[in-house]
């Protein structure tokens, strides 16, 4: 019995020991694995921080470059605004040269219409010329003003994009 008694003995602290062991290593991983994720808890917080403050300056400058564009915009809204009362004053004196040149066709008509009978007919050939010649004069003139105008506007356009492009560039 005794012989039992040491197997049991034996086994007895052959158990304690590797329990003991077993509670060390245990206690280790948990200290350790607490360990890690202590820093990775400390990482996590330091990039929601860091995203934090990436993103509030980079709604600053978002928000800088919305001003920027504003700014061109209004400015740009200005010159189109400036540039179509260009255009209508144009118009205006335009108007004054297109009756003064329909009016210098129908006074060329007037005074070659009176005359003998020959050259009568060949003023009034350049009666007509001269009054197709006025519209055409009146119509090209028009046209000018037309598309210079649109002209105007697709130049202050261009203008306000490439100030809008130079802006986000900064």
């Amino acid at each position: 019995m005794t012989h039992y008694l040491k197997a049991g003995a034996v086994l007895l602290l052959t158990t304690l020991v590797l329990g003991a062991l077993f509670g060390a290593y245990h206690h280790g991983v948990t200290v350790t694995a607490g360990k890690w994720q202590s820093e990775w808890n400390a990482r996590d917080t330091r990039d929601a921080e860091a995203r934090a403050l990436n993103e509030a300056a980079e709604r600053t400058k978002e928000h800088a470059y919305q001003q920027s564009i504003n700014k061109a915009v209004q400015d740009g809204q200005r010159n189109i605004d400036q540039a179509m009362a260009d255009a209508a004053a144009a118009r205006a004196s335009a108007g004054g040269v297109q009756l003064a040149a329909a009016n210098l066709a129908r006074r060329l008509a007037a005074s070659e219409a009176s005359g003998n009978s020959c050259a009568a007919a060949a003023s009034k050939a350049a009666a007509r010329a001269a009054a197709v010649l006025a519209d055409v004069f009146k119509s090209a003139d028009q046209r000018a003003g037309d598309l210079a105008a649109i002209a105007d506007q697709a130049r202050v356009r261009g203008l306000i994009c490439e100030q809008v492009y130079d802006g986000l560039g900064k």
